[in-house]
């Protein structure tokens, strides 16, 4: 075997290159979810209230988006490697030092730049873009395995934090995890070293003609796709970020609203896996508008349906729709631009659906408190998903001009 087929698109080594990508998902998402854990204990040591608590995740999540953007452009310029390595150094300084701050304003400048911008931002879009250039006819499988590292994450992490915070405190904590994460990440960082043949291949599924180059594109075509990013994650934030509180208001306490989260999001990792087999068969768009249309069907069943077993299978129902959503972006963006800027490109959009979860989760809190109750923000949650839709629906009409949009959907 030639080592130029020995490192082909779909070879044994791109799988072996998705499993580490995988792993390296896992351990640097642990930035997202360790501050979540540490919330209380915080609020108890700098004296703060819940809501001042809570900015360290706030200030997190905006470094993770913007660093996803700025390291999308190291990754196209100098190699995945790069800026994981990166990640990893950054996120064991960032915990060490996080451990070791006298000062609450001192915890958030850490979290920001450190454990979101440097540290946890590589391990997504620009890991999910890696990941789509070396996989033509199982792509989609392969960026939803990449991508389903972050919700792992936050099933995995959260129990050791817990049990580390409990018998050791969140600064011993903190170190530890900062310890693990340089000496996982920095080590299987150098086992990316190696960069994609840029052969600007769209996955097979996308084709219409089973020939091989770049689908059809309009000059607002990728505008579209940053706003499609932003309005499918605004409408999807409304349950992931208020069914707690939503179930608490029902009467049903906060704890049944914590189990429906999960069930939300490990139905989420099941939708994501199964959407990346049905995108390598149907494309990345077809999977887009199938999973738009769903999750709006969901969202609307939470309106009428707010008896207990009603919401937990709704929560079941939405986290088996809105899955497969995210991932499918990657592999659009794939299908009509060149390899060499997908680094660039796939973060961007990954970057527009991370703010579409921080914007949706305040606007939706903003009509609660007008209303008084989360129906108008449901409602809220499925214009916005419409707005997604629509937009899919005007790419598969850009691709098809002469196919009547009803007939191709």
């Amino acid at each position: 075997m030639s080592p130029q087929t020995a490192h082909s698109p779909d070879s044994r080594y791109a799988w072996f290159r998705l499993m580490i990508s995988l792993v390296l998902a896992i351990v640097g998402g642990v930035g997202l979810w360790l501050v979540v854990v540490v919330i209380p204990t915080i609020q108890a040591e700098f004296g703060i209230d819940r809501a001042g608590a809570s900015l360290p995740y706030t200030v997190t999540f905006i470094g993770f988006a913007a660093g996803g953007f700025a390291m999308g452009r190291v990754a196209d310029r100098f190699g995945i490697m790069v800026p994981v390595s990166i990640s990893g150094v950054a996120l064991g300084i960032g915990f060490i030092l996080a451990a070791l701050s006298q000062s609450y304003w001192q915890l958030l400048v850490v979290q920001g730049v450190f454990i979101g911008f440097l540290g946890s931002a590589s391990t997504f879009g620009p890991l999910v873009a890696d990941t789509s250039q070396w996989f033509l006819r199982r792509r989609g499988i392969a960026v939803a395995i990449v991508a389903s590292g972050n919700y792992l994450a936050g099933t995995m992490w959260p129990p050791f934090m817990q049990a580390g915070i409990a018998a050791y405190g969140w600064r011993t904590t903190y170190v530890a995890i900062g310890i693990v994460c340089i000496a996982v990440m920095v080590p299987l960082a150098q086992l990316l070293k190696r960069r994609p043949h840029f052969d600007d291949t769209a996955s097979p599924a996308s084709r219409n003609d089973g020939g091989k180059g770049l689908l059809p594109k309009h000059p607002l075509l990728y505008p579209a796709l940053v706003l499609a990013g932003l309005s499918c994650c605004v409408a999807m934030s409304m349950p992931q970020v208020h069914i707690v509180a939503y179930c608490a208001d029902l009467g049903y306490g906060p704890a049944r609203g914590a189990e429906m989260l999960s069930i939300m999001l490990g139905f989420g990792v099941v939708s994501r896996l199964v959407s990346g087999l049905i995108a390598d068969r149907i494309g990345g768009l077809a999977t887009l508008i199938a999973g738009s249309f769903l999750q709006m069907l969901a969202l609307l069943f939470y309106i009428p349906f707010d008896g207990l077993a009603s919401l937990y299978l709704v929560s079941a129902i939405f986290g088996l729709a809105q899955g497969g959503i995210v991932p499918s972006y990657a592999m659009i963006v794939r299908d009509h631009f060149p390899a060499r800027e997908a680094g660039f490109r796939i973060s961007t959009v990954l970057t527009a659906t991370v703010f579409g979860m921080a914007v949706g989760g305040w606007m939706s809190g903003e009509i609660y408190d007008l209303t008084g109750s989360y129906t108008l923000a449901f409602v809220n949650g499925v214009a916005w998903n419409v707005l997604n839709l629509g937009i899919a629906l005007w790419i598969l009409y850009v691709r098809n001009p002469r196919m009547p949009v009803a007939a191709a959907a």
